[in-house]
């Protein structure tokens, strides 16, 4: 393996030769999507959930790779550092290419969010990442190779770190802590 080689470019080959056309981007964002929505960290449920998207059950090294992936996510949200390290290709992999990932990883982050949320009604606050994050799935043909495209790249980025913290923070923390059927 290359030196180059980053964990996204390692994962999409896995992806590639294992015949799963998906974006390890989308995967990753279905992943912090269902488990900032509540889904927990159980590894079958996420298999499951993984699978429909990849359209078949992962075999192996696929699926070796995405319990690595579950386990990573699970340390990031249930961890002190209050921070998300985002499966996208590295900063050198063309703007477009990198504007492509960031808008799959949104899409699948709402995805996940959306499969797993209970109709428990989420605050203004959470509604408004909800609703930019559907802006930034829409993104990657607006994001030009300059300068401004890369700050612009960068802006969204820092955001995308902290936006999945605060609906996990309302939706999948209370959960966690308290685990009684709430009265409606």
């Amino acid at each position: 393996m290359p030196t180059s080689s980053s964990p996204y470019s390692a994962f999409a080959a896995l992806l590639t030769s294992s015949g799963f056309p998906v974006s390890p981007a989308e995967l990753h964002g279905l992943l912090l999507g269902r488990s900032c929505a509540g889904a927990g960290f159980e590894i079958d449920a996420w298999l499951v959930d993984a699978a429909e998207l990849l359209g078949a059950a992962p075999q192996d090294n696929v699926r070796q790779a995405l319990i690595g992936l579950q386990e990573m996510v699970k340390g990031e949200l249930s961890g002190d550092e209050v921070t998300v390290v985002l499966l996208l290709p590295t900063d050198d992999a063309p703007l477009s290419e990198r504007a492509v990932a960031l808008g799959q990883w949104c899409q699948g982050f709402l995805g996940g969010f959306g499969l797993t949320a209970r109709d428990s009604a989420l605050s203004a606050e959470a509604m408004e990442v909800l609703q930019d994050l559907s802006a930034i799935a829409q993104v990657q043909n607006a994001l030009e190779e300059s300068e401004d495209g890369e700050n612009d790249y960068m802006e969204v980025m820092e955001y995308l770190r902290v936006a999945p913290l605060l609906l996990f923070s309302e939706c999948a923390k209370p959960l966690a802590a308290t685990a009684k059927p709430s009265l409606h």
